[in-house]
């Protein structure tokens, strides 16, 4: 009965002593995240000199550390490094389990960073495994999201490790494309290391290519470097591979003299090159692993040995913590199976919100190309419409069609507005508006904006009224353009829905950190207000306050999307205030960097004189017109011949050129889209053989991407229809009239 007292003692009291040393060890977060960091960075240097038994012990010290804390950025680091050193150890199956649990946390912590480190690991293990199909495969996902993170310096280490695999694969074309971009990346960060085995890569490459020379050069730069930084593993590695091209070549003697101090330097060839992942790895280090293996299992034996006596004491507790330890067993078991079931939900979740985002991507570019597509098939009947109207306008109409021809030219303008606006908040969806700053003086920009929206206030019978802040800055840095957009829609907007009333356009400082400023504007109407309603979707494309509305004032609905997007662009926010029949006040915030103000020279404006062709003789010129569509032919030769100006009028870009050769013209207007041949290589075969003939591309195609192949193809200008007919005229005056052609494109 004694005994079992006793034993019944000694449980209480372990079980006690457990608990109190558990509250013992809590502690501090900050402490435990500094011992973590001290633990990795010990393993960093065991591992460093090839103690791997002690890097593993540190390494399991710190992850036990960050499971404690809920550090699940660490753990994954922690893993992947356990991955690492089981790998060089020998221990493939291990350290495959590893990197996949790593891998698992990265993903769900969005560390793209060291998940990009883990795939390049896991890239080498399947190397090493002769799978290079998957090793590449790993690689290609470790550089793309060391690009995407801008980790610029980690790639070459990547794509000297693709060569590699390439090389294994006789794919010798694809290694030293790899090979030449872990040059450029190792020079750029000075990593000698990899550019000494890129070099002696590239050598190799070169040698199974037959430029045996070449590949001599490669390697011996590549030894040059090894031996100035002392980097025995490449200077071995570089005597094998110099022996190799030299018994290729037939030079038996040097490859004999070349392998004899490869064998000197290393008594015998790694099975495993594993230079990539720790440089200077040997069986020497592996054995001291084994070896402090045994010793931790020997010395486990002593110790079992000398507690023998304790034996039916420890059986005892063992039966008790089995009995416990089955419990937590079985509840984690439980909770291991819910985990799995949500993680095969979640993966699943992934990979369809994966191909949403796919289609998602496929259907934003479909969008594009059929707006792109839309918008020249409808640009080019606009001309036809708006150069029909010009021209009836001109021709002294009768009194009661004059209106009609007015409201045609009107609809045809507005549609033209309306194309325009849908090709903006195209570019804008697809990120293609990019930011253009320079310095310029807000309140001078404002004023202008408003003096140009003046004569529309007038019209409705509204005042405008501008309050820029006291004290506050004038000149800034910035994109004006898009801040003057942005004002002339608001404004506009403000216009349009406000008869007989005020108008307020009012600039303050939010706040300040250095010369770093966040503005406020505000543009306040007394118009007819929106509803409570109709607020939420103002932002929205295509969005009124009601169809009423629509057909009253007038307008596409796009403006303020346009804006918003703006605004987002310039990282700013627009929010709005409004009550119906009151009036609505638009504010939006922009961040600008105020400089200091810079004393401009008064420019000297030339006065303007109107464009006259009367004035120049005209007898002798001739123009070219390159246009398929026979309604636009006959337009553009009325146009021209209505200014005095004689014209030849081809249809296909074959036989413009036939046509530039056998004639001298003056000026050639060249179409984009025709049968045969198009309008810009037409113009790049002209260009072979008549470098000073001026070619304007009358085109109806989006502009916005293509101003480089324009540029490229030879155009001195470009004429975007439908055109403004005295912006025309200006732009062929000057020609004529002996100025150069300066476009404001490229």
């Amino acid at each position: 009965m004694s005994r079992i007292k006793y034993y019944i003692f000694v449980f209480l009291a372990c079980f006690c002593g457990l608990i109190f040393s558990q509250q013992d060890g809590i502690e501090d977060t900050d402490m435990l995240t500094m011992r973590l960091q001290e633990r990795i960075n010990q393993a960093k240097l065991e591992s460093d000199r090839g103690d791997y038994y002690n890097a593993l012990g540190n390494l399991d010290k710190a992850l036990n550390i960050a499971e404690k804390i809920d550090d699940k950025k660490n753990q994954g680091v922690i893993h992947t490094k356990i991955a690492k050193v089981r790998y060089l150890v020998g221990e493939t199956d291990k350290a495959y389990v590893s990197l996949n649990t790593a891998i698992q946390l990265q993903r769900e912590n969005d560390d793209y960073a060291n998940l990009a480190i883990s795939y390049n690991i896991q890239g080498v293990i399947y190397s090493t495994k002769a799978q290079y199909e998957d090793a590449l495969e790993y690689y290609n996902s470790a550089k793309n999201l060391f690009e995407q993170e801008n980790l610029e310096e980690y790639i070459s280490e990547v794509t000297l490790n693709e060569a590699k695999a390439y090389i294994a694969l006789k794919r010798y074309e694809e290694a030293k494309a790899q090979l030449e971009k872990t040059i450029i990346i190792s020079k750029k960060y000075e990593q000698r290391r990899r550019l000494s085995s890129a070099l002696i890569q590239t050598g190799k490459v070169s040698s199974a290519l037959n430029s045996d020379d070449l590949a001599l050069s490669q390697v011996e730069e590549g030894l040059s470097i090894a031996k100035a930084y002392n980097i025995s593993e490449n200077i071995n590695e570089a005597y094998l591979t110099l022996s190799d091209i030299h018994k290729a070549r037939g030079d038996y003697k040097n490859s004999y003299e070349y392998i004899k101090r490869h064998i000197k330097l290393s008594d015998s060839i790694l099975d495993v090159k594993r230079e990539n992942l720790a440089p200077g790895i040997t069986s020497q280090s592996i054995s001291k692993y084994k070896d402090a293996q045994n010793a931790q299992l020997k010395e486990q034996i002593e110790e079992v040995s000398a507690e023998s006596n304790f034996t039916r004491i420890t059986t005892i507790l063992s039966i008790a913590l089995i009995t416990i330890l089955s419990l937590l067993t079985l509840s984690l078991y439980k909770n291991n199976n819910i985990r799995l079931k949500t993680n095969n939900m979640l993966h699943k979740k992934n990979d369809e919100l994966i191909v949403a985002k796919e289609k998602a991507e496929l259907a934003s570019k479909t969008k594009a190309n059929f707006l792109s597509t839309v918008t020249h098939e409808l640009r080019t009947p606009l001309y036809a419409v708006t150069g029909l109207t010009n021209m009836l306008l001109d021709e002294k109409p009768k009194e009661h069609q004059i209106p009609h021809l007015k409201s045609l030219k009107f609809s045809g303008d507005y549609l033209l507005t309306f194309i325009n606006d849908i090709l903006q908040i195209n570019k804008i969806e697809a990120n293609k508006v990019e930011l253009d700053p320079e310095t310029f003086n807000l309140k001078n920009k404002i004023e202008n904006v408003m003096s140009a929206l003046s004569n529309s206030a007038k019209d409705n019978g509204t005042d405008l009224h501008f309050d820029y802040e006291d004290g506050l800055p004038e000149t800034f840095n910035g994109d004006q353009l898009k801040i003057s957009q942005i004002l002339i829609n608001l404004l506009g907007n403000a216009i349009k829905f406000t008869k007989d009333g005020d108008i307020w356009v009012r600039v303050h400082k939010i706040n300040q950190k250095n010369d770093k400023y966040r503005l406020r504007f505000e543009i306040e109407d007394n118009g007819i207000g929106i509803t409570k309603e109709k607020q939420d979707e103002m932002f929205e494309s295509f969005s009124q306050g009601s169809v009423q509305i629509n057909r009253k004032y007038g307008g596409t609905g796009l403006g303020l999307s346009i804006v918003k997007g703006l605004i987002k662009i310039l990282k700013g926010k627009i929010y709005l205030k409004s009550e119906l029949g009151k009036g609505t006040t638009f504010f939006f915030e922009i961040p600008l960097e105020k400089v200091e103000k810079v004393v401009e020279k008064p420019k000297v404006e030339e006065p303007k004189t109107p464009h006259k062709m009367e004035d120049l003789d005209l007898s002798k010129v001739k123009i070219l017109v390159v246009e398929d569509n026979k309604i636009n032919q006959m337009i553009t030769k009325k146009i021209l011949n209505k200014m005095g100006l004689y014209c030849d009028v081809v249809d296909n870009g074959e036989a413009a050129v036939e046509q530039v050769k056998s004639t001298v013209y003056n000026v050639v207007l060249m179409d984009i889209h025709m049968p045969g041949i198009s309008g810009l290589e037409a113009t790049k075969i002209i260009r072979t053989f008549d470098k000073d003939l001026v070619i304007f591309a009358l085109t109806a195609v989006t502009l916005e991407d293509k101003m480089h192949e324009f540029g490229e193809a030879g155009f001195n200008d470009i004429i975007s229809k439908p055109f403004k007919q005295e912006d025309f005229e200006g732009k062929l005056y000057d020609v004529l009239s002996g100025k150069e052609v300066v476009s404001s494109f490229f």
